[in-house]
């Protein structure tokens, strides 16, 4: 098989093709054909020194995927030849608590990814794929997606009535929005491009506001929600956007807390978090329960991913690069064929 490893952290030149022995499904385990990869933050935040956790060169990057079922291994019950599935961000987290090595085991940072031709895994790591989606669409579930599930249910699911902000256009923040319009929830959305406000408000947004052109947004998102405030706050910015979410967000409300995309860091005023009344809830985008949870509420929604491109397999470092670019709206695809 065809696989992709980063020899090491130093550049996109470092994403070298090999051809590698096709894996065999051992007990327990399904050999999975990848037909499609989606690309997060956390690939490009590896290469570029930015992951706040360890890391290791050497590795098949990506960590979500959908593909098809070829090979069983011994003892596999729950799948069959044929079956369509995508794998689980965390492979061992089924319910509960997160298991200790919850870290150790993600894919593209200690363990071989997805971004190859052929992939053995247990058969708890993957679920059934969406049968209204294509492979390219739901590739974009397990990470993205799930997280913004698990950021608008949890001890306080949103409903209807109640107000989302979203921050930007990529993945999780389209998902978000997509997923609150469902439920019945408003939106608010930010952005720094004109072109992108329009989308924003095709999706479903009632309201933009440019962050560029406003530096104290968070003011202006509780402006428009008539001075109350958003009950929750889908936070993919990190330090340099909390200060202004903590402006945004409702007396009682949630920020759910998801990324690091901005690189500046001015602190948290601790008074402005207390004075804010909100709670503050870390997102580790979720577990193999809430994932069968996302994917039956796709499949009876009607949900679509909103897919910005998708390259082919040998297109991979392209595929980085565009996603680094970040003028993308929704998610970047590779498909690798099948």
């Amino acid at each position: 098989m065809k696989a992709y490893r980063f020899d090491s952290f130093d550049s996109l030149e470092a994403l070298r093709l090999r051809e590698e022995a096709d894996p065999v499904p051992q007990r327990g385990e399904v050999l999975v054909r990848v037909h499609a990869v989606s690309l997060n933050y956390r690939d490009l935040a590896m290469l570029r020194g930015r992951y706040p956790r360890k890391c290791v060169p050497g590795h098949v990057p990506t960590s979500d995927a959908a593909g098809e079922i070829v090979a069983l291994g011994e003892g596999v019950e729950a799948f069959k030849v044929g079956d369509r599935v995508i794998g689980a961000f965390h492979p061992r987290w089924f319910g509960g608590d997160m298991p200790s090595t919850i870290q150790r085991d993600s894919y593209g940072a200690e363990n071989d990814g997805w971004l190859c031709e052929l992939k053995a895994v247990s058969q708890e790591a993957v679920v059934p794929m969406p049968q209204s989606l294509s492979y390219e669409e739901a590739s974009t579930l397990p990470c993205a997606g799930l997280t913004a599930w698990t950021a608008l249910s949890g001890p306080a699911p949103i409903r209807a009535g109640r107000t989302v902000l979203v921050q930007g256009s990529g993945g999780v923040s389209i998902f978000a929005l997509q997923l609150a319009r469902a439920l019945g929830a408003g939106v608010i959305a930010t952005t720094s491009s004109a072109a992108k406000a329009e989308t924003l408000k095709a999706l479903g947004a009632q309201a933009v506001v440019n962050y560029a052109d406003d530096p104290e947004w968070g003011r202006s998102v509780r402006t428009l929600t008539g001075g109350r405030g958003v009950d929750r706050v889908v936070e993919v910015g990190g330090p340099g956007t909390i200060g202004q979410s903590l402006r945004a967000v409702a007396l009682g409300g949630e920020i759910a807390s998801i990324g690091f995309l901005s690189t500046e860091n001015p602190g948290i005023d601790f008074f402005q978090l207390k004075s804010s009344g909100a709670s503050f809830r870390n997102i580790t985008v979720g577990d193999r329960a809430a994932l069968l949870d996302f994917t039956r509420a796709v499949e009876s929604s009607g949900l679509k991913p909103v897919i910005d491109r998708t390259f082919a397999f040998d297109e991979a470092r392209e595929a980085f690069s565009h996603l680094e670019a970040g003028a993308h709206l929704g998610k970047v695809v590779i498909s690798c064929g099948g």
